[in-house]
């Protein structure tokens, strides 16, 4: 009896474990993304709201830029990281250059320093270097 109730409940957990696995990462949809970047910017910064959707019309734009880069190189079996970095390089140009009409000097240097790195998704170090 002791047994049956030992395997019932590894099963029950091997179960959790296994379905927990299945969810793993899911990118967030271009409006999620928004969203959290506005709500960074609006603690940060207490935009008006024309400029804070100004900021949320050129992060969606971004957002959908890079969403449709990422999709063209992993359907073209790219994992090469370093190349996609570059071709979204252009991407951050041009994201930066529309937020500098609208942030101040100020505010620009935060959002670079603090606010930027904080938006960016955090991976997991799979035992290996980066």
């Amino acid at each position: 009896m002791k047994t049956k109730i030992t395997a019932l409940i590894s099963s029950f957990i091997l179960l959790a474990v296994l379905a927990n696995a299945q969810g793993g990462f899911q990118r967030r949809t271009v409006a999620e993304r928004v969203q959290f970047v506005e709500q960074k910017f609006d603690s940060a910064f207490k935009l008006d709201k024309s400029k804070l959707a100004e900021t949320d019309s050129i992060f969606a734009n971004y957002f959908r830029a890079q969403d449709k880069l990422r999709e063209e190189m992993m359907s073209s079996g790219g994992q090469d990281f370093q190349a996609m970095r570059e071709k979204m390089q252009p991407l951050m140009e041009d994201r930066d250059k529309k937020l500098q009409g609208i942030l101040t000097a100020d505010q620009y240097k935060t959002w670079k320093e603090s606010l930027e790195p904080s938006i960016r998704p955090h991976r997991p170090n799979n035992g290996g270097s980066r």
